[in-house]
C-alpha cells in the first residue's frame, strides 16, 4: 500500500473530505437522516427504491420483556438503529430444532437470552455512534446471489457507490470473509473489491484496510473479473438515493437479492477511505472532474460516471491476470493444412470441452479427404457409451489411423443431441493476436448459426465477457 500511495496522486485524505466535501455538502439534517437507519429506510421505500423487508423493531426495556420471539423468521438480521461500522450486528442464517434457538455464521448457537442480551446492549446504546440509547431492529436478511456464491463467506456481499454532484464517482464490491464473521465490512477483516465504473467489472481487491490481495483467501479464485450483476440500475439507485436524501457526498450501500435483485441497504454520510486503495487510484481527481457540472437526470448521471470514470478494465485485468479478454462471439483467423488460411465468426462455448468445426469448413482448410474417409466408415459396430471410450478411441485408431491420411484422432461425444464418434484434426487458429494449436472434432454444422465453436478446453488463454 504505502508504494501505491507513493506512486498514486489526487488521494483524498480524511480531513480534506471532512472540511471541503463532508462539511460544506452534508447538512445537519442529511446526516441525522442517514445515522437513523430505520427513518432513512422508510424515505428511500417512499421514494420507490427497495430495501428489506422490516420484521420487528424494540424501543425500550418494556417492548423488550414483551416481546414474542417464537414470532421471529428462520433466518434475520438484527440491527441498532444508530450503528456504527457494521459494529452490533447479529447475522441469523437458521433455526434450530429447539424453541427459540438460532444459528449464526459459524455455527455456534444464539438462544433467546442471548438475543435479549444483545439487545439490551443496544438499547443501552453500546453500538451507537454517540453512545445514547438506541432503538433495535430486526430485519429480512437478503437471499445470496448465485453470481456471489462462490466468493463471500456466509455474508451478503454489497456494493459501496461513492456519489458526488449526483454522479457516481468510485465504487467497490464489498465480500465477507470467515474473519469478518459473515459482514462485509473492511474494517472486520473482509475484502473490498474495486469496479470499474463503466462495466461494473472488479479490478484489485483489498483486505481489511491494507492487505492488496489478487485471490479469494483460501482459494485460486480471481478476485479481477467478477462482473456485477444490474450495474446500471445500482448507479441510478445510488444517484436517486442522493436526490431523495439531500447528502451531497454520499456512499450508497446496496446489495443484489438472489429474488428481487438491487436492494438499499443504508446511506452513509462519513464513506471510508480505504474504497480508492481498492481501486488503486485517489478519490479527489474524480471529484474534482464532477464539480459544477449539470447533471439533467439520473441516466445523465449514470452515462457520466461509465464514460469518465471507466474504460480501461480490460488492459486492468489482462494485466493482472495474463489473459485476454474476448466475448461470446469473436472474429478467429483458421490456419489448416499447407498453411490455409480463413477467417470466420466463432461461438465462444464454455459449455462444450472441445472445439467442433462444420464439415464444409474443414474442407476447405485441407481436410476433404479426412471427412470423405470418414464418412465411408460403418460406425455401427462400436458401442458408443461412456465407460467404452478410451476402448474405441484406440480401436478405431488401431484400425483406421494410418489409412486416413490428416486424421490426428477421433472424439467420442456424449451430448443431448445423442452420442457420436467424431474425426478428429489438427489445426491452428489466432484470437485477440493469440495463436491456439489444438485438436477440433468435425460435425455438420450446417443448419447452425456459426462454423466453428470453441471449448473451454481451447480458452485458457482467454478472460470470456459475457454480455
Amino acid at each position: 500500500m504505502i508504494t501505491w500511495i507513493r506512486k498514486s496522486s489526487g488521494i483524498l485524505g480524511m480531513n480534506s473530505r471532512n472540511l471541503s466535501y463532508i462539511r460544506p455538502h452534508n447538512l445537519k439534517k442529511a446526516k441525522h437522516l442517514a445515522d437513523d437507519k430505520l427513518r432513512s429506510k422508510t424515505r428511500l421505500r417512499k421514494c420507490g427504491l427497495p430495501v428489506p423487508e422490516l420484521i420487528a423493531k424494540i424501543t425500550s426495556w418494556e417492548e423488550l420483556d414483551n416481546f414474542d420471539f417464537s414470532t421471529l423468521p428462520n433466518s434475520f438480521v438484527l440491527k441498532p438503529n444508530l450503528g456504527l461500522g457494521g459494529e452490533g450486528i447479529l447475522v441469523v442464517y437458521g433455526k434450530k430444532k429447539m424453541r427459540n434457538a438460532w444459528i449464526k455464521a459459524d455455527r455456534s448457537v444464539v438462544s433467546e437470552d442471548d438475543l435479549k442480551d444483545h439487545i439490551r446492549n443496544i438499547l443501552d446504546g453500546s453500538f451507537s455512534r454517540t453512545h445514547t440509547p438506541d432503538i433495535a431492529f430486526f430485519e429480512e436478511r437478503i437471499k445470496l446471489s448465485k453470481v456471489f456464491k462462490p466468493y463471500s463467506y456466509k455474508g451478503i456481499p454489497d456494493v459501496r457507490v461513492i456519489v458526488y454532484n449526483n454522479v457516481p464517482v468510485m465504487a467497490m464490491l464489498r465480500l465477507s470473509t470467515k474473519e469478518s464473521e459473515g459482514k462485509a465490512n473492511l474494517q472486520q477483516g473482509g475484502i473490498g473489491c474495486g469496479i470499474d465504473m463503466a462495466t461494473g467489472t472488479t479490478t484489485t481487491a483489498l483486505q481489511g484496510k491494507t492487505k492488496m490481495i489478487e485471490y479469494l483467501p483460501g482459494t485460486r479464485l480471481p478476485l479481477s473479473g467478477i462482473k456485477i450483476p444490474y450495474w446500471k440500475e445500482i448507479l441510478g439507485m445510488a444517484i436517486k438515493a442522493q436526490k431523495v436524501s439531500g447528502i451531497g457526498f454520499l456512499g450508497a450501500d446496496i446489495s443484489i437479492d438472489r429474488d428481487h435483485g438491487p436492494v438499499f441497504l443504508e446511506l452513509n454520510v462519513r464513506p471510508g477511505l480505504s474504497i480508492q486503495v481498492a481501486n488503486t487510484e485517489g478519490l479527489l481527481k474524480r471529484l474534482q472532474r464532477v464539480e459544477g457540472l449539470k447533471v439533467k437526470s439520473v441516466e445523465h448521471g449514470v452515462r457520466l460516471a461509465q464514460n469518465l470514470f471507466g474504460g480501461e478494465i480490460e488492459e486492468e485485468i489482462e494485466e493482472l491476470s495474463g489473459k485476454k479478454i474476448i466475448g461470446t462471439v469473436e472474429k478467429i483467423k483458421l490456419i489448416g493444412k499447407d498453411e490455409i488460411e480463413k477467417e470466420v465468426e466463432a461461438k465462444i462455448d464454455t459449455g462444450a470441452y472441445s472445439t467442433s468445426i462444420d464439415t464444409d469448413l474443414a474442407k476447405e482448410l485441407g481436410f476433404e479427404s479426412v471427412v470423405n474417409e470418414f464418412s465411408k466408415i460403418d460406425l455401427s459396430e462400436y458401442n458408443i457409451k461412456p465407460e467404452n471410450e478410451k476402448k474405441i478411441k484406440k480401436d478405431f485408431m488401431d484400425k483406421y489411423g494410418k489409412e486416413i491420411e490428416g486424421l490426428e484422432d477421433v472424439g467420442v461425444i456424449f451430448s443431448s443431441s445423442g452420442s457420436s464418434i467424431r474425426p478428429m484434426i489438427k489445426l491452428k487458429f489466432i484470437m485477440d493476436k493469440e495463436e491456439v494449436s489444438t485438436k477440433v472434432n468435425i460435425i455438420n454444422r450446417k443448419n447452425l448459426k456459426y462454423p466453428i465453436i470453441i471449448g473451454k478446453k481451447d480458452l485458457k488463454k482467454f478472460l470470456i465477457e459475457i454480455k
